[in-house]
């Protein structure tokens, strides 16, 4: 990065403080952001104000961890101008969550818990993650706290760590990230189709909650997620005996994904050229009505889920012999290229996780209150957002004919979704540092 980065980041935060409007706040936010970027191995408050002869560690301190002021406004300035760099029509909506190793209990939303990024369950806390991205290029635009039931129930903890009322109600990671799915689109951030994994997908009422929305999505799911065939039928049972049933049932059983695909018809795709050439696997797809209405006993199975909505089931296999399922709503015309490109385009929510971590020190923050994690955690998703902007600049600046973004672009909306302009594809960025593709 060159000399003058802290020049176009004061004139790039401009928006940011006029949103804080207040001196010294406006003084100390550069200071705090230009910090996660600057040099410098670690980026808690106490490393950042060593390395900065401008700025005490008091005042950094109490900027981010104490002084009254509201987030929002800051917020709605990086949806702003996360949706001018990448938003659009063929922008994705990531959804995922990540990990961030802690010692202790008091910290935050601390508890022994999945960690993603592990692989295994490990004490952290865990953020529920939007990402916005358009091709390869990923912008940061949520990062909220998940609470553990062991931390809700124990109002004690939760008012040391001064958790706002409205987030001391028990809600699992599907429930935060529809709540902060209707934030960015109540500020008008375009994206064409919502991305999540199977920790996600597994949630009907997340799905559902989408497709209420009026949204197109692409989910992960766990191989026995049942399923019924497109044309599954609701009819009344014959009774052998006793009264006459007053209920609809299937005519055919649910069976389980993995098996409604055995007889498909497999296909190699490439979705995009990879760091060691095209990126390929054999996909399959086929329509089905997704077993997640309500349950009902059905003859002698006991109560089954009915059928519920029309969308395509996904198969991937991979090279290395895993095996991968999705659910997407995808209109039912959609290539199987095009379905592929959908369910792979997740992974630069990945990159970017990475990046705020090596790179700004998302998990740095050694402070144990709500209020400091979420103020940090904006900070980086801010200065994130500034180094794409400076990495889509010189992407566009370097070439004459920048070269187009991968063709993986979200099928079109349902009908009588609301039609948004088309944004500029992005154009890929340069170098950046690389996590393994999936």
């Amino acid at each position: 990065m060159d000399t003058h980065w802290k020049t176009d980041l004061e004139r790039w935060l401009a928006p940011f403080l006029d949103a804080l409007g207040h001196k010294t706040r406006s003084r100390m936010c550069p200071a705090y952001v230009a910090g996660l970027i600057g040099p410098g191995d670690r980026k808690s408050v106490q490393p950042m104000a060593a390395r900065d002869a401008d700025v005490s560690y008091d005042r950094l301190h109490h900027f981010i961890a104490s002084s009254v002021w509201n987030t929002a406004p800051l917020q709605k300035v990086l949806l702003a101008e996360a949706d001018r760099m990448v938003g659009g029509d063929d922008a994705w909506l990531i959804i995922d969550d990540t990990a961030l190793p802690k010692k202790g209990e008091r910290s935050v939303g601390v508890a022994p818990q999945y960690a993603s990024a592990l692989g295994k369950n490990a004490n952290c806390q865990t953020l529920v993650s939007l990402t916005l991205a358009s091709g390869e290029v990923p912008v940061m635009v949520g990062l909220r706290l998940f609470l553990p039931e062991s931390w809700t129930s124990d109002p004690a903890r939760l008012d040391r760590a001064g958790v706002p009322d409205e987030h001391r109600v028990h809600k699992t990671k599907p429930q935060i990230a529809l709540a902060e799915i209707d934030r960015v689109r109540a500020v008008g951030v375009r994206f064409g189709c919502v991305l999540a994994d199977a920790g996600y997908g597994l949630s009907a009422p997340f799905r559902q909650g989408l497709s209420e929305r009026g949204l197109t999505w692409a989910v992960g799911i766990p191989f026995k997620q049942k399923v019924y065939p497109e044309d599954v039928a609701m009819i009344f049972p014959v009774a052998g005996h006793g009264r006459p049933r007053q209920r609809h049932i299937p005519d055919v059983r649910s069976i389980t994904a993995q098996a409604m695909l055995e007889s498909a018809r497999w296909r190699t795709v490439s979705w995009r050229r990879g760091t060691k050439g095209r990126l390929s696997a054999r996909f399959a797809a086929v329509r089905v009505r997704v077993a997640d209405g309500p349950p009902q006993r059905i003859r002698d199975l006991g109560a089954q889920h009915l059928p519920g909505e029309e969308v395509w089931v996904l198969g991937e296999h991979r090279s290395t012999g895993e095996r991968k399922y999705y659910l997407s709503n995808l209109p039912a015309d959609t290539p199987l290229k095009q379905l592929a490109g959908a369910i792979k385009a997740r992974w630069v929510c990945e990159q970017a996780h990475q990046q705020l971590k090596e790179e700004l020190g998302l998990d740095h923050f050694e402070g144990r209150s709500w209020q400091g994690l979420h103020r940090h955690a904006l900070m980086t998703m801010i200065a994130y957002a500034f180094l794409q902007s400076r990495r889509l600049k010189e992407a566009e600046g370097g070439k004459k004919n920048p070269r187009s973004t991968p063709a993986t672009e979200p099928a079109r909306r349902p009908s009588g979704h609301p039609h948004r302009t088309r944004a500029a594809a992005a154009k890929p960025l340069p170098a950046l540092p690389q996590i393994p593709q999936s």
